[in-house]
């Protein structure tokens, strides 16, 4: 398969083959792996591609991984380098808000009443508890956040 594009049509296909594979890179799932791979090779491949395309100055080799990569210096400044700061950061908030809320619930009505339920259900009765955490967070970070040891555990 031939594809013909342009600078631009190629330096968009960088950026979206590299967010994915770092974005691909977090799971940490058994059999994980292997997939991965599949994305860096293809991620290595175009990123050769486009190097010698007239993106030469976004592209390095890098010797320890044996593949392509795009240099720090122009990920810092790409559009996906936003993007993948930008996932990171608001999966973090929402996971954390789910967690917690989620703990709330099942402290709430015991944990055998909370395994029960299904997942549509948990988020269903904490949307409350999520929304007030998505507030917290909002306003102050995790600046109000403590973590209380258990008694006889430090």
């Amino acid at each position: 398969m031939h594809l013909r594009l342009s600078d631009q049509e190629l330096a968009t296909l960088v950026e979206m083959v590299s967010l994915a594979a770092n974005v691909a890179s977090w799971n940490q799932k058994p059999g994980a792996t292997e997939k991965l791979a599949g994305y860096e090779e293809m991620e290595s491949k175009i990123l050769e591609k486009a190097g010698h395309s007239g993106l030469g100055d976004w592209i390095e080799f890098d010797e320890e991984s044996r593949r392509f990569r795009v240099k720090q210096e122009a990920e810092d400044r790409l559009f996906y380098s936003e993007c993948y700061d930008e996932f990171r950061n608001e999966s973090f908030w929402d996971e954390l808000a789910v967690r917690l809320a989620d703990r709330d619930l099942a402290r709430a009505i015991g944990f055998e009443a909370w395994e029960k339920l299904s997942e549509e259900e948990r988020r269903a009765r904490t949307t409350a508890w999520e929304k007030r955490y998505w507030e917290e967070f909002s306003q102050h970070g995790v600046e109000r956040v403590a973590v209380i040891t258990p008694p006889g555990e430090g």
